[in-house]
């Protein structure tokens, strides 16, 4: 029987601004990857959050990324090493917190937007999250693109990484992700979607945007919470996922 973990970014709103439905797209997934104040949310919103995650019985992993809210992590930031490792520490510190506080455990760490993509080659920022991972605690696995740098420091590190896909977002025939300022990088079609989320859990592969048939080896695929439609994409790729006996389980 095939298996694979569902994540999501959740807890991204902040103030008067909503972005996403936690509630509603909490029981479509298994880990919920929960923002952590730098790059989106507010304490109040992200522990509501954490309580909705409790009652869906989903993994929390902390979604930490670049202090970088009006962009909303989504821009890189040429900051020193060291000073993204004390953020990293600093935004999975907050989230414990505030799950403790709701009786929630965070169990792992994905790194969000510009940072996620910057160390896939980017070595000084890959091995500053690798080094705040450690630091926090050593067992907390490290979501992040398979091939990427970051993965490749994590395990020599002696840290578990989980390779991720992506079910809405269209792929390079290298296997990256097609940068989101071109035309095509999000994917909106349901069920589009779910047949290649299918695809890529029983088959391995994914076609790239130029049409190539790519190899992924991904043991989370990630809905993303504030893409339009995101709710009903979720539980339609579950809902695919159920029919075809695939089995849904949390990698943490």
């Amino acid at each position: 029987m095939a298996r694979i973990d569902l994540n999501s970014d959740v807890g991204e709103s902040f103030g008067a601004w909503t972005m996403g439905d936690d509630a509603a797209i909490l029981p479509s997934i298994s880990s919920a990857n929960v923002a952590c104040g730098f790059h989106a949310g507010d304490p109040a919103g992200i522990r509501a959050t954490l309580r909705s995650a409790r009652g869906a019985n989903v993994s929390v992993g902390a979604h930490v990324g670049y202090r970088d809210r009006a962009g909303f992590g989504r821009r890189f930031l040429d900051c020193a090493p060291a000073e993204l490792a004390a953020d990293i520490v600093y935004q999975i510190g907050a989230l414990q917190a505030l799950a403790a506080a709701e009786g929630v455990a965070v169990r792992y760490v994905k790194p969000h937007g510009a940072l996620y993509n910057a160390i896939v080659r980017h070595e000084g920022h890959a091995r500053a999250v690798v080094d705040a991972v450690r630091d926090v605690d050593a067992s907390f696995p490290l979501v992040g693109l398979p091939g990427s740098l970051v993965l490749d420091i994590a395990e020599r590190s002696g840290l578990r990484v989980v390779r991720e896909a992506f079910a809405d977002r269209a792929y390079t025939a290298g296997g990256e992700l097609v940068p989101r300022r071109e035309p095509g990088a999000v994917i909106h079609d349901v069920s589009a979607v779910a047949e290649r989320v299918l695809r890529l859990v029983t088959e391995g592969v994914v076609r790239a945007a130029t049409g190539e048939l790519v190899r992924v080896d991904a043991e989370s695929v990630c809905v993303h919470g504030d893409t339009p439609g995101a709710v009903a994409m979720a539980a339609e790729v579950r809902r695919t996922l159920d029919e075809a006996g695939v089995e849904i389980v949390r990698f943490a």
